[in-house]
């Protein structure tokens, strides 16, 4: 009663967890999606209407394309004419400025042309002068002519009867009797005697030019209530194109009321709710031991949550282009760290999300549903930064190719498809090269680690492998053949070959604290003679505690310290053991004195490394290498361990036992080269 009590709790509690993790994820998707976006559809100009009959729900007008109205704007524009106010001090200023300055005669001339220049002033006053930049600006816009505003009165005259500040300066030396004198008269610099006297009028000439803009009608036309506008199949052509937008544009324009905006925010929330559900029932389904372990299930919803919150928000800003958006790179990071199927669904549901907030579904379902099965196929296992490269490269293709045939199914011209798209997958496929570099992210930020990691720690050459191989060579030698056991069971089995490889290269580092103490180390004398067989036991089983503490000071992931603690499990120094107790008959031995600290292995690799190693240390004691004596030999290290309860809290089963023992037998008959018995011949 009390195991199902507990069951039942145990069952509630992950019930809790599963339905807290929906309810999280579907509230973050649905804050991100865009919630005043009315139904919006696909379509070009000389290709089908893909959806059923459309027909108008009400009156909304025809509005004219952008060129259109730019046209008309630019057609009107050629009639308008700016505001200029004349301004009568700026001739008084002026020519006042030039008198008092001259008023003892200019050097060199007679007296008289100091009212002969002034007079000529006065002239050029009185048709106008404008600014040079804003007279070559009104000469380079077309207009011929400009409104004067003169007190009340405003006239228009054509731009050749004023002048620039820098045509009326050259019209002074026009005049017979000033050209004559043109040297001496340019050392007074009379340019400094010619201001603009009409100055632009900002407001009237806006105020006219806004005035005229908004005479053009943004409409031409209008759709009826009722009316249909195309059926499926039609080809849509200028001027359904030009309603279909805008009815989209009157869409935009109308604001949602509040009940339409509560039943849109329901719709995504039960879209995205059913979508998460299921693929928390495909977990609790086929990969129920991903919900033991917080960091895949992180993991999992943190990537089906982030790709549909980016889309989301790339839309709602209108933020360049969600093709650009490397969700393919979701499925490679679950492809590597877990499997491909759950690789797969984990796309499939993070894709049909996004299809809430972008605009074109059945293009956008099409073209990432090949991108994230492209990057499943071509990522079996991520090793070398070349595969990245690869990856990216078939995902742009790939992409490019499915939209390709896409748009021709739709169009038999070629020059019709949209090249931009091109550019997007290709920019989408450098993205997807970010994905090394971010895995050591992924790593550190849930647990994980990836194959990329676990050949860098296999690296012999470096760290504190390179350290065992001359410290300890005969433990280094040690626990390459033992990787090499533990790999082929691996492999054998289904379990990560190259994860309990690396575990078995470290998982006796701890013995170059004492390497001698250690028989594959020593070279014919043993300390162990001179010493108790509890100092003896504690020096062996310390090699566990100070692996782990050269595992953290080296800062090796967690997995290397799990396999460097599981590799004895609870198991005795069994051979001091068995010797105290057959010289102390009479005594109860304290078997934690020749137990190691633990724990037993709790995962299929560790428990093969157990295995692996305790087997390939027990062979070097064989007298004779025989078939039969290396059988005996695994069969009953194995079997012990299975009777001593060292595999109860880890998920290998019998049959993989069966196989990791046919692997061991037939590893070490190759190893030390055993022959089968010949039968003597008998008389």
């Amino acid at each position: 009663m009390n195991r199902y009590n507990q069951w039942k709790k145990f069952s509630w509690r992950s019930l809790l967890v599963r339905v807290l993790l929906v309810v999280v994820t579907v509230a973050l998707i649905v804050w991100a999606l865009p919630h005043n976006e009315r139904q919006r559809y696909k379509y070009d100009v000389g290709k089908p209407w893909m959806y059923g009959s459309f027909i108008a729900k009400f009156d909304f007008p025809v509005y004219k394309t952008d060129a259109t109205i730019k046209a008309q704007e630019d057609s009107l524009l050629e009639t308008f004419q700016p505001y200029y106010n004349y301004d009568k001090t700026v001739e008084a200023k002026m020519v006042k400025r030039f008198v008092d300055d001259y008023r003892n005669g200019i050097p060199g001339l007679p007296p008289v042309y100091v009212k002969v220049i002034s007079n000529r002033l006065h002239m050029l006053y009185q048709r106008g002068i404008m600014d040079t930049p804003a007279y070559n600006e009104i000469y380079r816009d077309s207009t011929t002519e400009v409104r004067i505003v003169s007190g009340n009165k405003a006239q228009s005259i054509r731009l050749s009867e004023f002048y620039s500040t820098l045509s009326a300066y050259e019209q002074l030396f026009t005049d017979d009797v000033i050209a004559q004198q043109r040297p001496l008269l340019q050392r007074c610099n009379l340019n400094n005697y010619i201001e603009p006297n009409l100055v632009y009028d900002k407001s009237r000439s806006e105020t006219e030019r806004n005035d005229l803009l908004s005479s053009i009608p943004p409409a031409s036309g209008m759709v009826m209530s009722g009316q249909k506008v195309i059926d499926r199949g039609d080809i849509v052509d200028e001027y359904t194109f030009r309603v279909l937008n805008s009815f989209e544009r009157e869409m935009q324009r109308r604001s949602a009321s509040q009940s339409e905006q509560m039943v849109m925010l329901i719709g995504q929330i039960v879209f995205v709710a059913i979508l998460v559900t299921l693929f928390t029932i495909y977990l609790g389904l086929f990969r129920r031991d991903y919900f033991g372990k917080p960091r895949s299930i992180a993991m999992l919803y943190t990537l089906v949550t982030l790709f549909p919150v980016l889309v989301s928000l790339m839309v709602s800003h209108n933020f360049l282009s969600v093709y650009i958006l490397p969700l393919a790179m979701a499925p490679m990071f679950v492809r590597v760290f877990m499997d491909s199927r759950t690789a797969f669904v984990c796309h499939v549901t993070m894709v049909l999300i996004c299809t809430a907030a972008v605009r074109y579904q059945y293009e956008f379902i099409i073209i990432q549903l090949v991108a994230g099965l492209v990057a499943i196929y071509s990522l079996r296992e991520l090793t070398r930064r070349a595969q990245v490269f690869k990856t990216g490269l078939l995902v742009a293709v790939g992409s490019a190719l499915i939209y390709m045939a896409m748009q021709m199914m739709q169009s038999n011209d070629l020059s019709l498809i949209d090249t931009d798209m091109y550019y997007h997958f290709a920019v989408n496929g450098v993205f997807l090269l970010l994905s090394y570099p971010l895995m050591y992210i992924v790593e550190k930020m849930f647990g994980f680690v990836s194959s990329v990691t676990l050949f860098e720690l296999s690296n012999t050459n470096r760290g504190l492998l390179r350290d065992l191989s001359e410290v300890a060579p005969g433990t280094f030698q040690h626990s390459i053949t033992v990787g090499n056991l533990a790999a082929e069971i691996a492999n054998k089995i289904g379990a990560d070959s190259l994860l309990v490889r690396t575990g078995a290269l470290y998982h006796d580092i701890g013995k170059m604290e004492d390497p001698v103490f250690f028989t594959e180390n020593q070279a014919g004398v043993n300390p162990h003679d001179k010493m108790s067989y509890i100092e003896s036991a504690r020096i062996v089983m310390r090699h566990v505690t100070e692996g782990v503490r050269m595992a953290e000071k080296a800062n090796l992931p967690t997995f290397i310290r799990d396999f460097i603690l599981t590799h004895h499990g609870r198991g005795a120094t069994k051979y001091f053991y068995i010797k105290y107790q057959n010289e102390h008959p009479d005594q109860e031995v304290d078997i934690t004195q020749f137990q190691y600290p633990g724990p037993n292995p709790f995962t299929r690799e560790q428990a093969i490394l157990m295995i692996a190693d305790g087997v390939e240390a027990a062979s070097r004691s064989l007298v004779e290498y025989t078939e039969e004596s290396i059988s005996t030999l695994v069969n009953r290290i194995i079997d012990s361990d299975v009777d001593e309860g060292f595999f109860k809290e880890c998920p290998i089963t019998f049959r993989d036992l069966a196989l990791a023992k046919l692997v061991l037998i037939e590893r070490l008959k190759s190893i030390y080269h055993t022959r089968i018995s010949y039968p003597e011949a008998k008389g």
